[in-house]
């Protein structure tokens, strides 16, 4: 055990900040984690968008449904970039080469996912808190033209991050059991298991202060997360290909 690993364990999401911006330094610090996070064959195509402009930040609130989105702390999006790397090779006078494929548009992903992650890591050993935010993208078409993106990018996650204004509860994870396995995917899992973390999950929701809910994990898989409906998430490959990226994959 040591501090990174006591900050990874100590991970639970702030939805609730104080209203104090991050300082010039903090910001910096945490560009920094970002570019120094692990990048597909050095390609480095990720971008972050710091939105301070209140009438984006409301935007990407209303897209995403949830009041703390833009409110206080600091909201950062992370940008999947192959548009950086398009000009790059049109200055030296070559065509697009591989950009619009899958391939290279789920490398992109990749580097702003773990960027994301690195991120909020950082954050926390600094004595914030932060919640990621794939609610960005409950209408990508809509954040895209809200954040006035150029072609060859896709904005992957958001990341409000701040000085925390609340304490919640650890939220309880499924049990190693059902998460670790040694070489091969087991073809059975233990049911008593599960059972057992549904009793503590039910517990957890039961206990919250923030949301008197009584659920259990099994319960919010059944349920209306992904049950079938349409959402506008769904036309994501849409609006990757009005994006011109991914391409070579075709559309059902």
């Amino acid at each position: 055990m040591n501090e990174t690993i006591q900050t990874q364990l100590n991970h639970r999401s702030i939805r609730a900040f104080k209203d104090q911006a991050l300082t010039p330094e903090q910001l910096n610090t945490l560009y920094d984690v970002a570019r120094h996070t692990s990048t597909s064959m050095f390609l480095q195509q990720m971008t972050i968008l710091h939105l301070t402009d209140p009438v984006k930040r409301a935007a990407v609130r209303e897209i995403g449904g949830q009041p703390y989105i833009g409110a206080n702390g600091d909201l950062l999006i992370f940008v999947a970039d192959l548009h950086r790397n398009q000009l790059i090779r049109h200055r030296a006078g070559n065509d697009d080469g591989r950009l619009h494929t899958l391939d290279v548009f789920l490398q992109a992903y990749e580097d702003a996912t773990l960027a994301v992650q690195n991120v909020l890591t950082a954050t926390e050993s600094m004595g914030l808190g932060g919640v990621i935010l794939g609610s960005i993208n409950d209408d990508p078409k809509a954040l895209i033209k809200a954040l006035n993106l150029p072609p060859m990018t896709f904005p992957v996650l958001g990341l409000q991050i701040g000085v925390p204004d609340q304490s919640p509860q650890l939220k309880p994870r499924l049990p190693k059991e059902w998460m670790a396995f040694e070489n091969d995917y087991p073809t059975d899992l233990d049911w008593d298991v599960m059972a057992s973390y549904d009793q503590v999950v039910n517990t957890y929701y039961d206990l919250r202060n923030a949301n008197q809910r009584i659920d259990t994990f099994t319960d919010q898989i059944n349920g209306a997360k992904i049950a079938t409906q349409p959402l506008l998430r769904d036309e994501i490959i849409e609006v990757l290909h009005a994006q011109g990226l991914a391409l070579d994959l075709e559309l059902q």
